[in-house]
């Protein structure tokens, strides 16, 4: 899963990346530590939004529900997106890209690291990543509007698999303009576009200090490498 990002760029350097032409009413600073239920950035089609990240399931009946239900939602699986009632309507018309810096992971397999131990993944290349995602709009029963959004996942593949069994779907560049197409409501067809044969291409990863752990803590030491020892069956 993905439970935690950073995104360090300025909304200016954003919009070129995504060739962006309209832009939100506010921004929002840089953030090494971003957690569920935060204000983001999302990407649909040549517009910045801001979206709350945790979806909203559409039925909730009042702000407390809505809270509720977005603390459940912050990822949604590839396999059954198309599926689950929370995310189904957004899949089939509502798709968005979410950019970032880089995420944070725990590991949870037996690889390199110990349990839990965190570990930041970024482009090789220092290039802002795209993170596929659905959106909802919900509007409270005092009509406030509030917009969330989900990121999806997929099967971790090759070394990051050592690190967690889960990680963000990443689009190659040549599939966004399909992705964030409202009018491409095919489920089959925009399914196949999740097909990616390379789908770790170009990341990196690196351990880094329990810091992310805390909400709290906030800089760019929160993606320091540090060195780690390897883990060991006894």
């Amino acid at each position: 899963m993905c439970g935690r990002f950073a995104l360090l760029e300025v909304m200016t350097d954003i919009a070129e990346e995504f060739s962006s032409k309209v832009m939100p009413d506010r921004t929002l600073p840089v953030d090494w530590n971003i957690k569920p239920t935060q204000d983001i950035y999302i990407i649909k089609n040549e517009k910045i939004e801001i979206a709350s990240w945790g979806m909203i399931a559409p039925w909730s009946k009042n702000l407390s529900e809505a809270l509720r239900s977005q603390s459940q939602a912050i990822n949604a699986r590839s396999e059954t997106v198309h599926e689950k009632p929370t995310f189904r309507q957004a899949f089939r018309k509502s798709r968005c890209l979410v950019p970032a810096s880089g995420y944070f992971e725990w590991a949870t397999e037996l690889g390199k690291y110990k349990t839990k131990q965190p570990v930041y993944i970024s482009n090789s290349e220092g290039k802002l990543l795209a993170f596929s995602g659905i959106h909802e709009t919900w509007i409270s029963p005092t009509g406030e509007i509030k917009e969330s959004v989900a990121i999806i996942t997929r099967d971790a593949v090759n070394e990051l698999a050592t690190v967690h069994n889960r990680m963000p779907l990443f689009l190659p560049r040549d599939r966004w303009d399909a992705w964030m197409d409202p009018e491409l409501q095919d489920i089959e067809k925009v399914r196949a576009l999740m097909q990616v044969p390379k789908p770790d291409a170009d990341l990196r990863f690196w351990p880094v200090a329990d810091l992310v752990n805390s909400i709290r803590n906030n800089g760019p030491e929160l993606v320091e490498p540090i060195e780690t020892q390897p883990e060991t069956l006894f």
